[in-house]
């Protein structure tokens, strides 16, 4: 009996690890359309739906003109609302008869396109799709009402502190950068924006030769690819040369860069903090994920306990690490009464040198793994996660058993460790910080961390 139990412990304690053995996002099959468009599949027969997402690098707001914020927003927008053949109003009616989703939306490096129907929809969806990217009408009527609508928006994002707060810290922390423009648009560049330059946009920056598509679901190969060819594949492929996809690197602040926005009917104080992260191919990923886990990547992490739970400073504290090609953000945020503003930044502070400099138990590197491995399962769970996770493999260049890989990784990742990536990530000295709130209550507090601009909210732009 001893002899068993022993065994059975034994068991329990490689579990993990022999869970990661297994194969967690199968390698797909491969087409490459006659226009170029590049296309991964995988059956998936549990569910009669079948979900696709798409990629098409350089069509996101990175790759927008200077000061054309919003542009690619914009164009994606349009995409959805007239064809040649369908008024905005037929595409909406259409995808609502079939239960169906399609969607398109801009990322920095990025413009992507999201479907799901069920299985006798899909033929109907895609031809809807291929609509969308071969032959969008870009009427003046529908753009005037988008530009009003996005206008509105952000005339109301301004009475959102928080939601603010993240567009003054993109600026501050980006500039200049690509990666600095607002998938909101600004005042300035609203005011400038036409349809000429949507169209410009669109004609240079949407094609199918640097696109990348993934479908997931109940459906049969050749049937799939059939489909594809009688639709999407009519999309044509331009004549000319792709354009450049090259991002220039990303900033690296030196020494503190502070901003304070003047919200002067704010009651509460909100912040971002900022810094280099990683990029997505970076091998600290492993251990960054977990090291953040513990700061602030939970509710249980540092940071939310000791502002949140212990004190109650707060209804939320969190940081995030945000990566793409060729770098990535550390951020942490929260928010408080004005005149408590002070405290919390000295606590948030007080967190990051105690990580840099004590690290973190042993105990706690395991409780952020079984966290991790406990999550991860809902990251492949649907179709569509799967199309996701396919694309990003894809457009990364991490390998398919990246997945796997990562989580191995995780099941290896010691405390030594998540104090190395503390050390490289959490900021000291330089680093982004943006305050937005009450001037007259927090001026004088924020002047201990520094010399810092100030702004005022109901100035033009961010």
């Amino acid at each position: 009996m001893k002899r068993l139990l022993t065994i059975i412990l034994a068991l329990i304690i490689l579990l993990p690890v022999i869970t990661m053995a297994v194969e967690r996002l199968p390698k797909p099959e491969k087409l490459v359309l006659d226009n170029g468009l590049t296309v991964y599949f995988l059956k998936n027969p549990e569910l009669p739906l079948v979900s696709f997402r798409m990629l098409i690098p350089g069509a996101g707001r990175a790759f927008e003109p200077q000061g054309f914020d919003g542009l690619a927003s914009l164009t994606t927008s349009l995409l959805l609302k007239g064809t040649r053949t369908m008024s905005a109003e037929e595409i909406a009616e259409a995808l609502d008869f079939m239960g169906a989703r399609l969607s398109l939306s801009d990322a920095e490096e990025y413009a992507a396109v999201s479907g799901e129907a069920l299985v006798e929809h899909l033929p109907r969806l895609l031809q809807i799709t291929a609509d969308c990217l071969t032959s969008p009408a870009f009427k003046e009527d529908e753009y005037k009402k988008e530009l009003a609508r996005k206008t509105d928006a952000l005339k109301s994002l301004k009475d959102n502190p928080g939601a603010a707060l993240r567009q003054y810290f993109r600026k501050a922390y980006f500039g200049s950068h690509p990666f600095g423009q607002l998938s909101s648009g600004t005042d300035s560049s609203l005011k400038k924006m036409s349809l000429d330059e949507i169209k410009k946009f669109f004609a240079s920056r949407f094609r199918p030769d640097t696109a990348i598509m993934a479908v997931v679901g109940d459906i049969d190969r050749d049937r799939l690819f059939g489909l594809l060819k009688e639709t999407i594949g009519r999309w044509p492929k331009p004549n000319t040369a792709p354009p450049s996809l090259t991002i220039p690197p990303l900033p690296v602040p030196r020494g503190r860069k502070l901003i304070l926005v003047d919200k002067p009917d704010a009651t509460q104080s909100y912040f971002a903090l900022g810094a280099p992260g990683f990029a997505v191919n970076d091998k600290i990923s492993s251990s960054a994920s977990l090291m953040n886990t513990l700061w602030g990547g939970r509710f249980t992490s540092w940071l939310n306990t000791e502002l949140r739970i212990k004190r109650g400073l707060t209804y939320g504290a969190s940081s995030s690490f945000q990566s793409w090609k060729n770098g990535g953000l550390f951020m942490a945020s929260s928010y408080t009464k004005n005149d408590q503003i002070g405290q919390m930044l000295d606590i948030t502070f007080d967190l990051l040198k105690r990580a840099r400099e004590k690290g973190f138990s042993q105990e706690e590197a395991e409780s952020a793994r079984n966290y991790l491995l406990g999550q991860f399962p809902q990251t492949l769970e649907t179709n569509g996660s799967k199309a996701g996770a396919y694309l990003r493999v894809v457009f990364y260049g991490l390998g398919f058993d990246y997945y796997d890989r990562y989580l191995n990784e995780i099941t290896t990742v010691q405390a030594a460790d998540l104090k190395k990536a503390a050390l490289r990530l959490l900021p000291e000295k330089d680093f982004v910080l943006v305050v937005v709130g009450k001037a007259a209550e927090v001026r004088k507090i924020l002047s201990k961390y520094g010399q810092f601009q100030e702004k005022k909210i109901t100035d033009p732009d961010f």
